[in-house]
């Protein structure tokens, strides 16, 4: 199947929902072909480089479809790359290049209860597998986010325990997200677990859902959106080389 061809979208608006996340509407004409219901596929956002063939392209959730509209949630921080700072100046008007949709990767919902996991770049997500949930549905999402600032409300079932993870430093410590997880009480049933966040703390997350609690393939998903110190190719590389039998 081949992919879509790249659309050109214009920022409609922008509008900071914490202080470390920042939300960009994207629309126009290049959007009337955009398939419907793509709430959690990702897309890519592509940079021409100067001086380069091949352009600079980054991967992002789509969070949220209108019928004429989708948003595109950016974390922010100090040391922010291409996208972020594009994202952070952006204006309405301004122009990108989107690449895209890709598939939803979305939590097995055949299951007894629930579990998601994630930092920032993963709320998007977690957010729309959350909204999407049976009403019944029973469980917990842990979050680790930069500040307190940075918890926003979320759509849920009455159910679903949410914790919030508050670590001012990720990119030193990885191992947030997994200490507050051994603290859950583990529910009886057969769970679905569904997980994204940086390389290392995925990892150590992985080994634990897969020796501690002997999660079976079709209902764990798992994967890291970056890694500590490394572009998205770089970190693309390592996911690769990482997701090669042993």
């Amino acid at each position: 199947m081949s992919k879509p061809t790249p659309r050109t979208l214009e920022v409609v608006r922008s509008a900071y929902i914490t202080p470390h996340m920042l939300r960009l509407t994207l629309g126009g004409s290049g959007l009337a072909d955009f398939p419907e219901d793509q709430e959690s596929a990702y897309i890519k956002l592509i940079f021409p480089q100067h001086g380069e063939s091949r352009p600079l392209m980054r991967t992002y959730t789509v969070s949220g479809q209108r019928s004429d509209e989708i948003d595109v949630d950016f974390v922010l921080h100090a040391a922010d790359g291409p996208a972020s700072a594009w994202a952070a100046s952006a204006k309405p008007g301004d122009q990108i290049l989107v690449g895209g949709p890709g598939p939803k990767k979305l939590i097995n919902r055949h299951a007894d209860w629930y579990l998601l996991v994630g930092d920032m770049t993963a709320l998007p997500a977690i957010a729309v597998n959350l909204a999407q949930l049976p009403k019944d549905a029973r469980g917990y999402v842990v979050i680790e986010v930069v500040s307190g600032d940075d918890i926003q409300p979320l759509q849920h079932p009455e159910n679903i325990e949410v914790h919030w993870v508050v670590s001012a430093t990720p990119d030193v410590d990885t191992s947030a997200l997994l200490k507050h997880v051994e603290q859950l009480s583990w529910l009886p049933g057969q769970p679905a677990v569904w997980a994204a966040c940086e390389f290392h703390s995925m990892r150590a997350l992985r080994t634990y859902f897969k020796q501690e609690r002997q999660m079976i393939k079709s209902h764990l998903y798992i994967s890291s959106y970056w890694k500590i110190n490394s572009t998205e190719d770089q970190h693309k590389i390592e996911k690769k080389f990482d997701a090669q039998p042993t």
